[in-house]
């Protein structure tokens, strides 16, 4: 497997994951060639993010008017196997590393034989509706991401 730089130790990076959603891929998300085209990734990745955020209520109810919300700042992804139409893949994510603002989210995808298809990883930044700049995590947030990591 090629070295991927933001995994030091890929055995005990795999091992920490816990939480995944199952994604099945449709064909509208492949390309000409059969295979899932690169730009799905980055929605599958939103749809783990987003089903863990929520999941475990890390930015409260973000529906109606907030004061706080969560950006994506940049996003990577590594493409080890093909995918295709049809497939289930499970979606793992993870918080990797906590900031006082921010957090780097790690992905993996697993096909039906729990071979990796692909990483990734993202940084999410909690910035201010209203002016735009980032705003520290409360200690109530701080506790509920860190309780993830168990």
């Amino acid at each position: 497997m090629k070295q991927i730089s933001y995994i030091p130790n890929f055995e005990e990076w795999k091992k920490e994951f816990t939480y995944y959603i199952p994604i099945k891929v449709r064909f509208s998300e492949t390309d000409m060639f059969g295979h899932v085209n690169n730009v799905s990734t980055f929605i599958y990745f939103e749809e783990a993010r987003t089903s863990f955020i929520e999941e475990h209520k890390i930015f409260g109810e973000l529906t109606g008017s907030v004061e706080n919300v969560p950006v994506v700042s940049d996003l990577q992804c590594d493409y080890l196997k093909q995918m295709y139409f049809g497939q289930t893949i499970k979606l793992y994510c993870k918080i990797q590393q906590l900031g006082r603002s921010s957090m780097d989210i790690h992905y993996m995808a697993t096909d039906e034989k729990d071979d990796i298809c692909l990483t990734g990883r993202g940084r999410v930044v909690q910035i201010n509706a209203k002016t735009g700049k980032s705003t520290p995590f409360s200690e109530e947030q701080l506790k509920i991401m860190e309780s993830t990591k168990d």
